[in-house]
């Protein structure tokens, strides 16, 4: 079986998909098959393996890491939430069904045995699987029958990295006060606390360690800088608006709607050299974009009426009238037709108008749509760009005029193209790189712009370089030996046992 180390946080947002990211990618340079593991994930940011099954974005993005295929054993449960307290119930990349918080607890226990499996499925094929928690693992009220913090790392006897964040103040009260929480089991299972985005003189910083590591009996095995990569994040647009790159020739407007999912779509778009991404919830901070993109949503319908309601979709009409791009991905497609409708209660019951920018109506339903495509674009000024992405939506949308947005490899036809108005349901458009080409060359030449005059990196490219860059930052600041001792004494324990 595979050695494991395993990454826990002091909280949500300490890093530990990155921290397993550059793991992965440090494994993998170093020569080991290494693929990535997390029990079970919370994010609207999903992705479609290429048998058609859902899992995690974050999982994906450490595989890519690894320089392996996402697979969905990767992130055996998948939830997707749909309210402050449901969330859609995704299980080895199927939907088994909508429950509440308290139902989801009560269920939990039974879930484990279909973890375990998948862990073991993993263990047997690679060198090295690099599990990533979930929160953190001091949530004492919900500790019984955990399968994503130490009781994983109790199933699958795992040495555990606890990572706390400075950069939101109180690092030191973080992983002293977590660790003062655990079970002695628990505290048994830490081999090194890190601390991860640091800035300033480490020197200062000395003392706080040396009182940590007396005071928790752990040691500190790392104190990994604030690095400026440019990765895919598991469910937040924090790190995004962070790095919004308005200061280029050509300003693209994302409306950032409450229940935006899947915005790494628009990743191509913000690594081009010409292009200024901006993520926009306010019609007074929309201003006069060079292209508007409504973005995909969990919640089709309730994102429209908030559009609506907040003077956005007044604003985004006014622009499409004079002669602004606008481009919908799938729920934002379903937005810019004529009609939406919900007989079966799939989203919410009822129907209303759509933005009445393509000729096209919207019919939820309770199935979702699940595959990886290839396609090739038909709409101008698009024509001929090769495509590849997936999609994932519940209901279908019919065309009633206008052009298709592109035809899939299969011989359909997808989205609708009306004048200056895009709408298409595949989600990672962009990432083979033609149509983001073609979509800069457009929209400099609508400004009097060349675009031969933007020097560009490919995407692909420019991703490699950002996961070397984690990992070169990672290897600096970590104690590897110390890892890589953490995994081999537990194997080590593991084979006397057997």
């Amino acid at each position: 079986m595979a050695r494991c180390i395993m990454v826990q946080g002091t909280m949500s947002g300490a890093g530990k998909s990155l921290l397993a990211a550059a793991l992965c990618r440090i494994f993998r340079q170093d020569g080991w098959r290494t693929a990535p593991f997390k029990g079970q994930n919370m994010a609207l940011n999903s992705y479609i393996t290429r048998d058609g099954l859902e899992m995690g974005r974050a999982q994906a993005v450490q595989a890519e890491a690894a320089g392996i295929e996402p697979d969905v054993r990767m992130n055996p449960i998948l939830l997707k939430p749909s309210s402050d307290t449901g969330s859609q119930l995704i299980v080895h990349g199927e939907v088994r069904g909508h429950y509440q918080a308290a139902e989801y607890f009560r269920m939990k226990k039974s879930l484990t045995p279909e973890v375990l499996a998948a862990y073991q499925s993993l263990a047997a094929e690679y060198d090295i699987i690099v599990i990533e928690g979930a929160g953190s693992p001091a949530e004492i009220n919900l500790k019984d029958d955990s399968f994503v913090n130490m009781g994983l790392a109790q199933l699958v006897d795992a040495p555990v990295l606890l990572v706390g964040d400075i950069d939101r103040g109180g690092v030191f009260a973080q992983l002293y006060g977590t660790v003062a929480l655990l079970e002695p089991w628990e505290r048994a299972r830490i081999a090194g606390t890190v601390i991860n985005k640091f800035r300033g003189d480490r020197t200062i910083l000395e003392p706080g360690l040396t009182m940590l590591q007396e005071r928790t009996g752990v040691p500190v095995l790392g104190v990994i800088p604030y690095a400026p990569v440019d990765i895919d994040d598991e469910d937040s647009l924090a790190p995004r608006l962070a790095q919004t790159r308005t200061h280029r020739p050509v300003d693209i407007a994302v409306i950032r709607l409450p229940r935006i999912s899947n915005f790494t779509d628009f990743s191509p778009l913000e690594s081009h050299g010409a292009l200024g991404v901006r993520y926009v919830e306010r019609s007074a901070t929309l201003g006069a974009p060079d292209l508007i993109i409504l973005p995909g949503t969990k919640s089709t319908m309730d994102d429209l009426l908030w559009l609506r309601q907040n003077g956005l979709e007044s604003a985004i009409l006014k622009l499409a009238e004079s002669g602004t791009p606008v481009l919908g991905v799938c729920g934002g497609y379903q937005m810019l037709g004529e009609h939406l409708s919900d007989p079966c209660g799939a989203e919410r019951a009822g129907s209303i108008r759509g933005m009445g920018l393509l000729p096209c109506d919207t019919v939820f339903a309770p199935e979702k749509t699940r595959t990886r495509v290839t396609a090739s674009a038909l709409a101008e000024p698009f024509a001929g760009a090769e495509l590849e992405g997936y999609e994932i939506h519940m209901g279908k949308t019919l065309r009633r005029g206008g052009a298709p947005f592109c035809r899939l490899g299969d011989g359909r036809e997808d989205g609708a193209a009306a004048g200056h108005v895009f709408g298409t349901y595949l989600h990672g458009l962009f990432d083979s790189g033609a149509l983001t080409e073609h979509l800069a060359a457009w929209l400099l030449t609508r400004k009097g712009l060349s675009p031969e005059s933007v020097q560009v990196e490919s995407h692909r490219a420019y991703q490699t370089r950002q996961y070397d860059l984690l990992a070169d930052t990672v290897r600096s600041n970590l104690d590897l030996a110390a890892v890589y001792r953490a995994m081999d004494s537990r194997r080590r324990q593991q084979g006397e046992r057997t």
